[in-house]
């Protein structure tokens, strides 16, 4: 039998892994040559996989929500034409050949950048780099934890968060922090929970793909940021007045304008003149890298949970500009199409109830980012104008701070400074460059 096993390829920078999310073929099915064959889910995106071969398939590398490390077996097909000489005994040994020619590799659908995935498998090399997840890499980090000591319990090896932790209990605080660096004491690893009681008509529903990675993430975060929050009202009949004016030249381009591309902008108003919450954290290294980028996250609800996609150089862009990109990276989100070029690597987020309301929320920041900011829906209400009382439009800013780095009245001058540029939006537009 002529067996081809088609490896997991390298979907992008950094991803050691990638969750089975789907399966679109079953073992005995016939498939062509560029026909999709698995969904699969990374920290960044999911993407759909194409077959390099024809054949028939023959043997699935993983169920679903198993992770596969990269260059591990995805699925093995016995290609077309070796149908009859298809066999369960092992294959003999080959004898010595040529170098072979490089293969066909397969695609990922949506997710084509300068190189197709799996060409460059052979930079793989599994015994040389311990198989784990980003989030269980980062646990080591935190840990002090040398992922070569440890051994995986998981499939194929794989290291998971409970080896680490249990190679992490007892080691000293601060182990590996550079000379003259405060020391941070290692965190304790928590017991594990019994599991809670079962009864007959109760359903149990896998953590798996996006939802999956909404866990780890917003885990991560509350257990590494010292979160506060700020919340103040902001005064919006003069934004409402802007917006009704430009409204007709941004219907001639084409968009529907809303007011998250004003918030935006105001958004990176405020950061240019407040650059410490335009920063990533780098706790392995104990270092604030300050981002040159203004990349605003746009935390957008899908009915598979929660994504950021990604409005980037939100400084060079127009209103209009803006209001464009919201709605096609909100349109890629919620059909499940988003690019990973468009996914990852915001420096701010902002996230909105929209319609939902509510008096104020106290939103998790986006880590390693140091801020976010939630906004609620705008209503009207009494307001003071001098000596009177008006009915004015009023909407809350919600925003919480990475308390570690940013210090409370850091927090909220630039929660002043958005509030500002909103109730006096001609500031804003003036502020522009």
């Amino acid at each position: 039998m002529s067996k081809y096993e088609f490896k997991l390829p390298d979907i992008g920078e950094g991803i050691a892994e990638g969750e089975i999310v789907s399966w679109l073929v079953a073992v005995g099915d016939t498939v062509i040559e560029n026909q999709e064959l698995v969904e699969v889910m990374t920290d960044k995106a999911t993407v759909t996989i194409q077959s390099p071969k024809a054949g028939k398939v023959i043997e699935l590398g993983g169920a679903v929500g198993d992770a596969v490390p990269v260059g591990n077996m995805l699925v093995s097909i016995a290609l077309e034409g070796s149908y009859a000489s298809a066999a369960p005994a092992q294959s003999d040994p080959a004898p010595a050949a040529p170098a072979p020619q490089p293969e066909k590799a397969g695609t990922a659908v949506g997710d084509i950048k300068d190189e197709l995935p799996g060409t460059n498998l052979a930079k793989v090399d599994p015994s040389a780099r311990p198989l784990a997840a980003p989030a269980t890499r980062k646990l080591a980090r935190e840990l002090g934890v040398d992922l070569s000591d440890v051994n995986g319990s998981g499939s194929a090896g794989r290291i998971t968060r409970e080896d680490v932790e249990k190679a992490g209990t007892g080691r000293p605080s601060g182990l590996g922090a550079p000379i003259g660096m405060p020391t941070a004491s290692a965190p304790t690893p928590l017991a594990a929970a019994a599991p809670p009681p079962r009864a007959k008509e109760d359903v149990r529903v896998p953590i798996r793909g996006l939802r999956k990675r909404i866990f780890e993430n917003m885990a991560r975060s509350k257990r590494t940021v010292a979160h506060f929050t700020y919340a103040d009202e902001v005064e919006c009949s003069k934004l409402v007045a802007l917006r009704k004016r430009v409204q007709p030249f941004a219907e001639e381009a084409g968009v529907k304008l809303t007011f998250l591309p004003f918030i935006i902008k105001a958004t990176v108003a405020a950061l240019k003149k407040h650059p410490a919450l335009n920063v990533w954290m780098d706790d392995a290294n104990l270092e604030i890298i300050q981002k040159a980028s203004f990349d605003i996250g746009i935390a957008t609800a899908t009915d598979a949970g929660l994504l950021v996609p990604v409005i980037r150089n939100a400084d060079r862009l127009s209103i209009v500009e803006i209001a464009k990109e919201i709605a096609r990276l909100a349109a890629d989100a919620r059909i499940g199409k988003s690019r990973s070029e468009d996914l990852g690597g915001s420096t701010f987020t902002v996230t909105s109830l929209g319609k939902l309301g509510g008096l104020f929320s106290t939103p998790v920041v986006n880590y390693p980012e140091v801020a976010i900011m939630g906004v609620h829906e705008m209503k009207k209400k009494p307001i003071i104008v001098g000596d009177e009382i008006k009915i004015g439009d009023v909407m809350v800013l919600a925003l919480s701070f990475d308390h570690r780095v940013i210090d409370g009245h850091i927090g909220a001058a630039f929660a002043q400074e958005v509030k500002a540029f909103l109730e006096e939006p001609d500031r804003l537009l003036i502020s522009m460059g």
